[in-house]
Parts: C-alpha cells; structure tokens; sequence
C-alpha cells in the first residue's frame, strides 16, 4: 500500500558542533550515524542532520520541528536569520523511484534510501543559501560599475573602498571555503547502488545548472573587486603623483626665491 507523507528541509545554521552533538545523542537518543549525517527517531517520524547546518524533517509536524530546533539550538554555530527551506512530499511502494511537481515516489521506506534522499535535498538548501548571499551582495554592489561607467570613478573614498573590498572578498570566500559542499556526497561513493536517487534528483533541482550560475555570479564580484583594486592604485598613484609635482614646484619656488634674496 502507498503512503503519502511530507519532508521539510531548512537551513538552520552555519554548521553543527557534530561531536558535542553526537555525544548528546548517544546519552538521549538512539541514532545512526552516516558519515556527515546523523539520523534519530522523533514522534514517529524521522529526523536527518547534517554537519553543514541543514535539518531535513520527515513526517512531522510544525510543533514537532521547533521543539527538536529548540533541543538542538545550543549546538548550532552561527544561526540563520533568514528562512532558507524547501517543501516535498513523498509516497513509497512505487513501483520504481521518480519525482514530478516536488512529489517523490520511492520504492521503500528503508532509512538508507531516506539517507540519500536528504544528501540532495539538503544540499539544494544549503546552495539556495548560498545563492540568497551572493544575489544580496551582486545587488548591494550594482551601483558601482554604474558610477564608473557614468564619471570614471566609484565616488567612493579610499577608506571605503578599502572597506567594500574586504566585505566582497569575505563574501566571496565564505562561498568558496564551502565549494566543496556542492559537489556528490561522499555517501554516493559508498553507496554506489543509491546514486541513482542523486541524479534524479540533483536533475529535477538543477543543481549542476545553479552552480554553474553561482560560479558566474563569483566571477562577477572577482571582477569588481578587481576594478576596486585597479581603482584603488590609480588613486594611490595619482596622489603620488601629486606629491611630487608639489615637492618639484616647493623645490623651484625656494629655488627662484633663493636666487632673488641673492641679487639683493
């Protein structure tokens, strides 16, 4: 017989304390542990963690979610302030796996194949995060080619050039630090026999074509901070510049005024 139920994913933190996690687990709860992942029994439904911050919630309810949240809080690192998640729902006792309008059919209920159902959902949550940062920073930043393009110059003084350039670049690597999260699960190299569930799903989520988006994206804000950097040595040249045709001028003028006390 079918059932049909719900899975919610939400990007609760920067990361997990895995270990202290763990340990609190291994006191409280019985739990399963899949390399980055950890899996525990909660109100007849099933809870999914994963070390970079991502919850993936199977069967319950809303109630149920933010006391697990509320359990789980004092190991979370950095906790997000925006609502990054994704909905699904689900059926097993397909006749063969498949997902159509975010409806997953699966041919079981076995925890395993929920394991790599959750890699990919929580994957897809972790780069809509990601996507969220860099569109937020392309966007804060817009106006500044625009200023080049239309005077030359950012407008921008050298301390806040100096400044907008330090916040790019940690934006910048903040993804980059992180990259590698958007690659295959090393699960699916254990598990070689599930990688058919993260190519359909990585598919029908567009991860591959999202990346490839977010790549460009990073190449954008690579580029202004070039054209700060560019910027921020002509200023520097330019003042030097200056400095020196002033000292030759100084240098001239005590040279004239010399020349004339010398006459008289």
């Amino acid at each position: 017989m079918k059932t049909h139920s719900d899975i919610y994913a939400l990007c609760y933190c920067e990361q997990f304390d895995f270990p202290a996690l763990q340990a609190r687990f291994l006191k409280d709860w019985r739990h399963a542990i899949f390399r980055n992942a950890i899996h525990i029994n909660w109100r007849q439904g099933d809870i999914f963690i994963l070390d970079y911050g991502v919850v993936v919630f199977w069967n319950l309810n809303i109630a149920n979610r933010i006391e697990f949240l509320e359990y789980i809080s004092e190991y979370a690192i950095v906790l997000q302030t925006d609502t990054i998640d994704d909905e699904f729902t689900y059926e097993t006792g397909a006749e063969s796996r498949s997902i159509k309008d975010d409806h997953i059919c699966l041919p079981d209920n076995e925890v395993i194949t929920k394991v790599a159902i959750c890699h990919v959902i929580a994957q897809s949550t972790k780069l809509s995060l990601f996507e969220h940062r860099i569109q937020d920073t392309v966007n804060n930043t817009a106006y500044i080619p625009k200023n080049i393009a239309a005077t030359g110059s950012s407008c921008l003084r050298r301390k806040e050039l100096a400044q907008l350039r330090g916040r790019l670049f940690i934006a910048k690597s903040d993804i980059m630090l992180k990259y590698d999260l958007l690659d295959v699960p090393d699960f699916f190299w254990e598990y070689p026999e599930l990688d058919g569930y993260y190519v359909m799903l990585s598919d029908y989520l567009e991860i591959k074509q999202r990346v490839d988006v977010l790549n460009k994206k990073l190449e954008t804000i690579h580029e202004l901070l070039e054209m700060i950097s560019d910027e921020q040595k002509h200023k520097h040249s330019s003042m030097l510049e200056w400095i020196i045709i002033w000292l030759i001028a100084f240098e001239i003028i005590v040279f004239i005024v010399h020349d004339i006390l010398a006459i008289f």
